[in-house]
């Protein structure tokens, strides 16, 4: 029954993706969200995936490839990275990414970019990164990021695509409208650079208070709702050479 009806959601809610280029003139920055050990490597934590997901695979290829282009041509790139406090939770989700864990760290596959001068490595408590970004004085760094380095376009990749992704996505583009965010004009979200979990309803069924959580159904969702709010959503990714 499962293929029938994503069919039937894909058919009633298609979505409309497009090629990307990343074009010379255009100032175009990496963001990655999310990719660490507590909800990328399998067993590594309460959100990490039981055993080795495809879908989730796939986002680590996808974002190694850009991160590798990115850096060999010096273009800048902001790492977002859950992380909590023991003391801290963030409700409903169990406890998750706590600092000194390991799980709040980059996957193995991307731990070289800590070291890369063109990456901007942000931890954040929240589920928002615009708003894990404000720090104490008032200022954000990912709108100081965006300022600094002229940034005209984003592309977004990470976990998880209905919850991280998209609430960054839907925040960025808000303060993109209003002005906030100069020179951003282009947000692009790379559909096979993201991912989410999966919990079947057959599996939250059998959890009091559980909701079902089915990873290709919520992966779509995702990128369609950030359609909707003004983000371009694409298949693939090219760059000169």
């Amino acid at each position: 029954m499962v293929a029938p009806v994503f069919d039937l959601l894909k058919a009633e809610l298609p979505l409309q993706e497009e090629s990307f280029f990343i074009s010379p003139s255009k100032r175009t920055g990496l963001v990655l969200v999310d990719i660490n050990n507590g909800f990328c490597t399998p067993g590594a934590g309460n959100l990490a995936p039981r055993e080795p997901n495809k879908q989730i695979s796939r986002m680590v290829d996808e974002s190694v490839r850009l991160a590798r282009i990115f850096s060999k041509k010096k273009w800048p790139m902001l790492a977002f990275l859950d992380t909590h406090h023991p003391n801290k939770p963030e409700l409903p989700y169990p406890p998750h990414c706590i600092a000194g864990s390991g799980e709040e760290n980059l996957v193995p596959a991307l731990q070289w970019l800590e070291k890369d001068p063109n990456v901007t490595i942000q931890r954040k408590d929240c589920i928002n990164g615009f708003i894990g970004c404000i720090q104490n004085d008032g200022t954000n760094t990912f709108v100081d990021w965006v300022k600094a380095n002229m940034v005209q376009a984003i592309l977004v990749v990470g976990i998880c695509t209905d919850i991280c992704v998209f609430d960054f996505v839907a925040a960025t583009l808000s303060a993109r409208n209003c002005g906030l965010l100069p020179p951003l004009k282009d947000v692009a979200v790379y559909s096979n650079g993201c991912a989410t979990f999966d919990f079947p309803s057959s599996i939250a069924q059998s959890i009091k208070g559980s909701n079902p959580h089915p990873q290709e159904t919520m992966h779509h969702m995702g990128l369609y709702f950030a359609k909707l709010r003004g983000a371009k959503i694409v298949k693939e990714v090219s760059v000169p050479n």
